[in-house]
Order: C-alpha cells, then sequence, then structure tokens
C-alpha cells in the first residue's frame, strides 16, 4: 500500500509540474508517408529532437511484383523506419478497409477511444507526406485540428492534387515550393487546408523529378520543423488558402499522360514530360502496325542537318541518324527530336539503330523497304 501511495503522489507532482511549466512537452508523432519524398521529410524531422518525443510511422504495405509475383516491393519509408528503429505499421491492401484503420497506442487506446475522439491530446500530431490516401474523419477526430498537418509539394492553391511535381515539369513551370497545411476533412476540399508555412524554390534548368523531389522533401522537412517549433511557442501562423478557380490541378499520372502527340507537342514540350513522369511511366507513341513504342532518353536536336528535314514532311515522321546513331523525330513547331534508345511492344529495350534494322514496311510513312517511319498518337474516347 505504500509503494502505491508513493507511485500515486509521483503521478500528481509530474501532473503539477506539467501544469506549471509554461513549455509544452514536444510531440508524438503519427507519421503517414511511402516514397521517397516521405523519407525527406522524416530525416529532417529526426535531426530535430527538440520538437518530438515519440514517432511512429505507417506506411504502405508490402506488394508482389514481377512475374507471378516473384519479387517484393517494400515502402522506401518502411525501409527508412526500420533502419532507425522506429515503430512501423501497414495499412490494409485493400482500399476500402482503409477507412477502419486504427491506429497504435498511445494514438488510441481501446477503452479509451471516446475520450481521446472528445479531448485529443495536444501533444498528439499527425503528419502526412506522399501518403497516397486520404485519411478517414474517425482517424482525423483523434487529433486537434491544428495538430493535423500535410506537407504537400507545391505552392497552394497552385497544383493541388496527387503529382505536384510532375505536373510543374510538365507545365515548364520557374518556380515551385512546398507548404505546410492544415489536413481537412474531404468534403472540404483536397489540399485545401489552411497554410501554416510555405516556401518558394526555384525549378533548376533540365530538373528531372527525382532531383526535385530530393529539394522539396528537404525544403519540406525543414519547414514542418519550423512548424513544430511555431506550434511549441504557441505561435498560430495559419493562413486561409486564397481562392483560385484557375489554379492548375495535379490529378494521377495516367497512360494518356505518357502518350506523345507529335502534332501538338514540340520536342521541348516532350522532353519536359521525360524529366517528369519517366519513373512511373515511359513515354510512349504508335506504329502504324498498332503495336507501342517507348521513347526513352529523348533530348531536344537544335541543330539538325538540311538533309534530315527534306525527308521529314510531317510531324511523327522518324528516320535513323547514323552520325548521332539516334532515331531523329519531327515534332509540333518544327521542332525535332533525338531518341537513342526504343522499346517496342513486347520486345526488349534496344539502340535506335537495333530497332531500325528491323523496321517492316507497313511501318513507313510510305510502306516500302525505305524511307521514314511514322509515329501515331492515340486517339482516346472523349
Amino acid at each position: 500500500m505504500r509503494y502505491a501511495h508513493r507511485r500515486s503522489s509521483s503521478r500528481l507532482s509530474s501532473a503539477i509540474r506539467r501544469s506549471l511549466s509554461t513549455k509544452p512537452e514536444p510531440f508524438k508523432v503519427l507519421f503517414f508517408g511511402r516514397d521517397q519524398f516521405s523519407c525527406g521529410v522524416l530525416q529532417q524531422v529526426l535531426k530535430a529532437g527538440d520538437v518530438w518525443q515519440e514517432i511512429v510511422v505507417v506506411t504502405q504495405p508490402d506488394t508482389k511484383t514481377g512475374r507471378r509475383g516473384s519479387k517484393v516491393s517494400t515502402s522506401p519509408l518502411k525501409i527508412l523506419a526500420e533502419e532507425k528503429h522506429l515503430d512501423v505499421y501497414t495499412i490494409p491492401h485493400k482500399r476500402s478497409d482503409f477507412k477502419h484503420f486504427k491506429p497504435p497506442p498511445p494514438f488510441l487506446v481501446p477503452d479509451q477511444a471516446s475520450e481521446l475522439s472528445r479531448n485529443p491530446p495536444p501533444e498528439h500530431l499527425l503528419v502526412t507526406a506522399s501518403f497516397g490516401r486520404i485519411l478517414p474523419n474517425s482517424l482525423l477526430d483523434l487529433f486537434l485540428p491544428e495538430r493535423r498537418l500535410n506537407v504537400h509539394p507545391s505552392l497552394l492553391p497552385y497544383y493541388r492534387g496527387a503529382a505536384p511535381i510532375q505536373h510543374a515539369l510538365i507545365d515548364g513551370q520557374r518556380e515551385t515550393g512546398v507548404c505546410v497545411i492544415e489536413m481537412t476533412e474531404r468534403k472540404k476540399g483536397i489540399d485545401s487546408g489552411a497554410i501554416w508555412n510555405s516556401r518558394k524554390l526555384t525549378i533548376p534548368e533540365g530538373a528531372s523529378f527525382p532531383t526535385l523531389r530530393d529539394s522539396l522533401a528537404d525544403v519540406g522537412g525543414q519547414l514542418l520543423v519550423s512548424t513544430l517549433r511555431d506550434m511549441l511557442a504557441g505561435k498560430d501562423t495559419r493562413l486561409p488558402q486564397p481562392d483560385d478557380p484557375s489554379a492548375p490541378r495535379a490529378p494521377l499520372i495516367t497512360m494518356q499522360d505518357s502518350c506523345v502527340d507529335f502534332r501538338k507537342m514540340t520536342a521541348e514540350d516532350i522532353t519536359r514530360r521525360h524529366r517528369a513522369i519517366s519513373h512511373q511511366k515511359p513515354l510512349t507513341t504508335f506504329l502504324k502496325s498498332q503495336s507501342t513504342l517507348q521513347l526513352h532518353e529523348p533530348s531536344v536536336l537544335t541543330d539538325v542537318p538540311a538533309s534530315i528535314k527534306g525527308v521529314l514532311p510531317a510531324e511523327g515522321a522518324a528516320i535513323f541518324h547514323p552520325r548521332s546513331s539516334t532515331l531523329i523525330v519531327r515534332c509540333a513547331g518544327n521542332t525535332y527530336l533525338s531518341v537513342p534508345m526504343v522499346r517496342q511492344q513486347d520486345r526488349h529495350l534496344l539502340k535506335a539503330k537495333e530497332w531500325w534494322n528491323g523496321v517492316k514496311p507497313e511501318m513507313r510513312l510510305v510502306e516500302g523497304p525505305e524511307g521514314p517511319v511514322l509515329f501515331l498518337p492515340f486517339e482516346f474516347p472523349a
């Protein structure tokens, strides 16, 4: 009994010390993410030991890939978290089951669920960074509204959606950035919460998705740490997002985004698209034989021999150029694209010369043993 009394007294003393202290407790962080962007953000938070006392990671489950599921793909965030000896939890495989996901303690304790929803602890913090799923309201309700943060790699309200980095590159933007925003319920709009903090970043000439993603992740992580320090200091820096109906959106990248239309796209348009999405989906065109052809490592050709221009009468016409060992394709705006590697449907990746040697007569602009081939756009239904 005396031991129980001492423990009770100790708890009371601790509670009194906390109430008298003007410095709030560092955060217990529930961190949702999956990819390299998430990893970059988390690494910056891990360095800032003054803003957190516990970090628990939630990510996507392992998936089977390759032929007949012979390989297992693991979330980069899971790998990082395990290396850092953090607790890691995975969500269900089925999207429909995610709405029933229960976070681990201390964020949800079975016999305290209703109390946590009514009075979420101020030291509990929810963070998402490139997680790829919309969190259910039952999960959001376990955290105070000002303790739900999303790190989004764009200057909101520009590029709300799942692929802001890719669309900024496709559009040829010279500037982008990162925002730390308040996470809101889905019915209030995707990526539409108040902005806690933001920072601009210049997009370097020739930037690709991986390099820009890593730069934005570092900045985003630093921005998140700065925001958490403001929170702990009692500063509320939130500002509502400006309403801009004309702001470009950033939907998921689909097959349609990877299809090249040489009639409408310049060589610069195509190379920007390659740098933006080739890590997900190789750029693809279509042959007169109805098979697809992937275009690998394309670049803009500025010094085009007159002899080449003369044999490419239309956009999408292409011919092999022995001196550069590439395919040269005429594009919109009288521009030209150089393609060193291609992969035809159901075949291996080949050098341009190897592929050109196997071109069939029916693939050519004018059917026959010689002359340029013709690349066609894919007509998607309206």
